[in-house]
């Protein structure tokens, strides 16, 4: 098994004097936007809390995930082995696998209600990174193509972990534009702002971890203009750790068990976070067709 560092674990002080930093930075130079810039006690302690909660749910979820890659791994004839020149080429495959993972995180409602938990806040600064999922036992499959070229598990959660360590410094309003060339190729903390809003142009965009030339690449990729407003289109107003975690999964069986044919119940399940269900003929105005119904509902 390759011996890699722990990059998260090394990471933590740097963290930690960042997040400082930029606290300090609001309290000396106020910002002059909206009030979603800054800090807020109570929502930075539930991101905290968050970060936290994820740590001991991963190290569960880790239980199972790592049977199956195990498992794949000693089954797939190919081997990838971790040299100071295969590592950058794993970190870019792993890149682009993280890209439609993250994409697919926002586009079918199950997995949405892992990954909303990192939208819910309204603030957008250096604690909103730690604001982490406890569910995310739906992310491993996405990489299951990469353990089947012959990567080592651990070689891949070295890659995820340093995936994640570089998507901390993009949670922040402090860091206006770079250089137009890094704009251009990595995801920066302008290109992950769009990623936070919640306007119609802006959702759903930006999907990147470490390049936003995937989105470049596949079409969702827009660039920041006007200023983002953060949250979700339907905001949860609660600082509960328990009910940012669960609350869409909630709202999934709430649908569940008004849905009133087995087309709704998968739809609630797997189409979009927005879905809704084509309504019945006789509940359509007269003469409306269904197409014209669904768009001015």
């Amino acid at each position: 098994m390759p011996h890699l560092p722990d990059v998260v674990l090394w990471s933590i002080p740097a963290f930690l004097l960042l997040t400082a930093l930029e606290l300090v930075s609001y309290r000396l130079h106020p910002a002059e936007e909206s009030g979603a810039a800054g800090y807020e006690a109570k929502d930075a302690v539930t991101s905290v809390g968050m970060g936290l909660g994820s740590l001991v749910f991963d190290a569960l979820w880790k239980i199972p995930i790592v049977a199956v890659y195990t498992a794949l791994y000693e089954l797939t004839p190919l081997r990838v082995p971790v040299l100071w020149w295969t590592l950058p080429l794993m970190l870019l495959v792993q890149d682009f696998f993280y890209y439609w993972s993250h994409r697919g995180h926002h586009v079918v409602r199950i997995l949405w209600a892992c990954h909303v938990v990192h939208h819910s806040s309204r603030k957008f600064n250096l604690t909103t990174a730690l604001r982490q999922p406890w569910t995310t036992l739906t992310v491993w499959p996405f990489y299951l193509p990469m353990i089947a070229l012959g990567v080592h598990p651990a070689a891949l959660a070295f890659c995820s972990s340093a995936n994640l360590v570089y998507q901390f410094w993009v949670h922040t309003e402090r860091v206006r534009k770079l250089p137009r060339p890094f704009e251009y190729v990595l995801n920066t903390a302008s290109h992950h702002r769009v990623h936070h809003a919640s306007q119609g142009g802006y959702l759903d965009r930006n999907f990147g971890g470490i390049l936003i030339v995937w989105d470049r690449l596949f079409g969702s990729f827009v660039p920041e203009a006007e200023p983002p407003v953060y949250g979700l289109t339907k905001n949860i107003d609660t600082y509960n750790p328990l009910r940012v975690a669960t609350h869409e999964y909630a709202a999934i069986l709430r649908d569940l068990r008004a849905a009133r044919s087995w087309r709704e119940r998968a739809g609630r399940v797997f189409a979009g976070p927005g879905w809704q269900p084509e309504p019945a003929v006789s509940e359509r105005p007269s003469g409306t067709p269904a197409r014209a119904h669904e768009r001015a509902a």
